[in-house]
């Protein structure tokens, strides 16, 4: 598996997972996020930019979005669209998970924390809720325990076939770090929300073949590379081989799937 540059998978995150991964999410928070019809929202995590600038051009232009990334490249790819599209939406870099901002600043507050590692999220949704005014909306989305279980039970047998069974655990742990609708939504409480909700959507990626699995850049570039960390360096091509193998095994005439349980929390900023 080849390293990619930061630019390319910038490009690579615009033209296949925020087109499809994304849209997924960015379809929960169309459908239950409510825009202020004027004032400052902030969207976190805000990737190149696409359902950003879609949420700006319906919000209209008496409400100003703020669209921060930590990734500098795709950053650059947002402010080249929001040109084309002669839209005066704001972007700059920022850790979500130390927001420059003021306390108390926006209207709204949006974060994609579909990429987002366990450790790093609460922390990230603090800073999202410091920043909002009180009273106001805060919204966050991730996928939720039970995404990925097709991929984590072939993984479990490509290692065995691999020798590696001693990495198991590995494979649980990354089962674990998936956090539940109930962790999710008690998270929001603990960080100053209330008139918490969650909605989740059960979503499907199909996958006619083990080799268009690991050629597609949401697998390869995006979320394998995380599951496959624990791996020695040397043993990587061979599991990745046997993954494949298992995947045509297994879907015999039917397309593999990968499930995703795509969930949006929601929830307002306690007003003390």
């Amino acid at each position: 598996m080849t390293t990619k540059s930061p630019k390319e998978l910038a490009f690579l995150h615009d033209l296949y997972v925020a087109t499809d991964w994304g849209e997924r999410f960015a379809a929960l928070v169309d459908d239950h996020v409510r825009l202020p019809n004027e004032g400052r929202a902030l969207y976190v995590a805000a990737g190149t930019g696409g359902h950003a600038l879609a949420l700006q051009a319906r919000a209209g232009g008496k409400l100003e979005l703020l669209c921060v990334d930590e990734n500098i490249e795709c950053l650059e790819l947002a402010q080249t669209k929001a040109v084309v599209l002669h839209q005066e939406t704001g972007f700059q870099r920022e850790d979500p998970k130390a927001l420059s901002f003021n306390d108390n600043e926006f209207d709204l507050v949006l974060g994609d924390a579909s990429f987002t590692p366990r450790a790093d999220l609460k922390p990230a949704l603090a800073e999202m809720v410091r920043v909002a005014k009180p009273a106001v909306s805060v919204a966050w989305w991730l996928p939720t325990a039970s995404s990925f279980g097709e991929f984590f039970s072939i993984y479990w047998e490509a290692l065995l076939r691999a020798g590696l069974e001693g990495l198991g655990g590995e494979v649980e742990q990354l089962i674990a770090e998936l956090p539940t609708i109930s962790d999710v939504e008690n998270w929001a409480h603990q960080v100053g929300l209330e008139s918490v909700t969650s909605a989740t959507t059960p979503e499907e990626f199909a996958y006619d073949s083990g080799e268009q699995f690991l050629a597609s850049p949401l697998i390869t570039d995006f979320l394998i590379p995380k599951w496959l960390q624990p791996l020695p360096e040397s043993e990587t091509d061979r599991v990745v081989s046997e993954l494949a193998r298992i995947v045509d095994e297994e879907r015999h005439t039917a397309d593999f799937s990968l499930t995703l349980k795509a969930t949006l929390v929601l929830g307002k900023k306690i007003r003390n």
